[in-house]
């Protein structure tokens, strides 16, 4: 409490809510329900004293001091909570685990069931209307949330099995996909073409970059591919682009210019990588698993990128640019530190990540990321044939050996301790100061419009 000690005064709030909000600090006795009570009555004081200061652009100095100085303090104590009780708060909020939420429903179950432990959504709404530089950072206490539980051996295996079933929209749409074979997301879609599930982003404005609306459905799409019994293998392709040089790309990453405008939130990172992108990887919950080849056209940006280390045949257009511009971003990669040393070793993922290093198809460095390399106009004779050597020994047994190999490769959890790490972590870099620079300076982002 030291750190906030003068400052609130200094600008004017009110000096009996700052000693309520003091005398609420307590010692931790180790038992739930009364820590669980205690630590509730001290964040939610403390969330009342920073909704009485004026928004991030409007504040001073000393004011900002004094919201940084608050929110640190609250910060500790959700640390402090959670490292005792994240099984007791993720049991409380699941019923004893017998029901599965999804990430964004246990963040915002927290925040109902303990008021002031995570955000609540109106705040978050709050913040999406605001550029990213002008965010207060409420959602790194959702981070802080899911890294704690995904820390948890016990509950953070419960959560991602839950990321794993099949979403509500998939089920809805099922029926309809397996009658049809055609599936319009909007931002994706789905035609079955023989024995083949093909997914095609489609965000042509923005070369097929990622973002908060093409997430759900992506994650919708390869999950009918995972589900619909007559596809044995699921096709990542990028749609048509509105580009005068490139016809097709198959991503260019993150929608940079959303990011920077605010609008996209901190759980699309973890969302993303613990939904469509791990059952790529992993397969649905109960074990429904499929082949993956992806068909990358000019450009695998970022996210686009990351999408490679978990398919099982890459067929690369040559000179297509393949990389992970982390360093110019300041943001971290989705899995790709995890997964990318698997491909081209330690020191090209160090230098790819940390450094900007690219591979290009066609060259030595660059074909480690890629199985078959042709001319651009050939990449459909080669998808229809390499489809056709992974379909012909049959699904049981190409699943089977997918997942042998997988098992050696990254047991969950493996996968659950980095998702800990990261979850944590790209809270922070999510509205770190140094992102907005980097967006400005290397992508001229304050330039663009969504």
């Amino acid at each position: 409490m030291t750190a906030a000690r003068g400052i609130l005064e200094a600008v004017g709030l009110p000096e009996e809510e700052v000693a309520a909000w003091r005398a609420a600090a307590h010692e931790p006795t180790g038992a739930f329900e009364p820590d669980a009570a205690a630590a509730v009555g001290y964040l939610s004081a403390g969330e009342a004293l920073l909704r009485r200061l004026p928004e991030r652009p409007r504040r001073s100095e000393r004011e900002q001091a004094a919201a940084e100085a608050v929110a640190a303090e609250l910060g500790v104590e959700r640390e402090r909570f959670l490292g005792i009780h994240v099984e007791r708060v993720y049991a409380a909020l699941t019923d004893d685990f017998a029901t599965s939420l999804r990430d964004e429903q246990l963040v915002y179950a927290a925040a109902e069931r303990f008021s002031g432990l995570t955000p609540s959504r109106a705040d978050v709404a709050a913040e999406l209307d605001r550029k990213l530089a002008d965010k207060d950072g409420v959602e790194i206490a959702q981070g802080d949330f899911l890294g704690h539980v995904l820390d948890s051996p016990c509950a953070g295996a419960h959560l991602i099995d839950a990321m794993l079933q099949p979403t509500a929209e998939a089920l809805d749409r099922l029926d309809e996909f397996q009658a049809t074979g055609v599936a319009d997301l909007g931002a994706v879609r789905l035609a079955r073409e023989g024995r083949t599930g093909v997914l095609e982003l489609r965000n042509p404005r923005h070369l097929n970059a990622e973002d908060d609306t093409t997430l759900a459905a992506s994650e919708c799409a390869v999950d009918l591919i995972l589900l619909d019994p007559e596809i044995e293998l699921g096709v990542l392709r990028g749609g048509p682009v509105e580009h005068r040089r490139y016809s097709r790309v198959f991503g260019a990453g993150l929608n940079l210019t959303r990011l920077y405008q605010g609008q996209i939130p901190f759980l699309f990172f973890v969302t993303r990588d613990l939904g469509y992108v791990h059952k790529i990887f992993r397969g649905l919950s109960g074990g429904i698993e499929k082949l993956w080849v992806a068909a990358v056209e000019t450009y695998a940006i970022g996210g686009a990128c990351q999408l490679l280390h978990v398919v099982d045949h890459v067929v690369a257009g040559r000179g297509a640019r393949l990389y992970l511009p982390a360093r110019k971003e300041g943001i971290i990669p989705g899995a790709s530190p995890l997964r990318l040393p698997r491909s081209v070793g330690d020191r090209l993922a160090r230098q790819a990540i940390l450094s900007g290093l690219e591979f290009e198809a066609g060259t030595a460095r660059g074909d480690l990321l890629c199985d078959e390399v042709v001319e651009e106009d050939a990449i459909e004779d080669a998808l229809a044939a390499r489809v056709e050597t992974l379909t012909s020994s049959g699904l049981v047994s190409a699943a089977a050996n997918r997942r042998a190999l997988r098992i050696g490769q990254e047991p969950l959890d493996v996968f659950r301790t980095y998702m800990a790490a990261f979850a944590a972590e790209q809270a922070r870099c999510h509205t770190s100061p140094a992102l907005v620079r980097n967006l400005e300076e290397h992508w001229r982002a304050h330039e663009r419009t969504v």
